[in-house]
């Protein structure tokens, strides 16, 4: 997502964390700050990955991340500066079909200074 195309375009965006405190205090900051309209932190998950050419496991909380393309770029360097994780899982995918006015409170919420959220 390098260009935006349509910056009211509605993504959600994927992400892990090693727990739950962790997840909750890195939530608060990206809705405070407008990158994220909401972010639903899920119950954790045991993950399977290879890292450095060995098979590992971690448990880990999920976060499922509300935003625009408008503010991708910023979320984006903002998770990248805050993850604890050296390549953390950071992937964006488009909402194609939504209800209208939910999808126009992400883009309301997202806005720097928008208090009518």
């Amino acid at each position: 997502m390098n260009s935006v195309q349509n910056p009211a375009q509605v993504l959600l965006v994927l992400t892990t964390l090693p727990d739950h405190p962790s997840a909750e205090a890195l939530a608060a900051e990206l809705v405070a700050e407008h990158l994220a309209a909401c972010i639903t932190i899920l119950p954790s998950a045991q993950s399977v990955y290879r890292w450095q050419n060995r098979i590992e496991q971690a448990s880990e909380t999920p976060l499922i991340i509300k935003t625009t393309a408008a503010r991708y770029a910023q979320l984006e360097a903002a998770l990248r500066a805050r993850h604890p994780y050296t390549l953390p899982e950071i992937i964006a995918l488009p909402v194609t079909q939504g209800l209208p006015d939910y999808l126009a409170w992400i883009n309301r919420a997202t806005l720097s200074e928008d208090t009518t959220c």
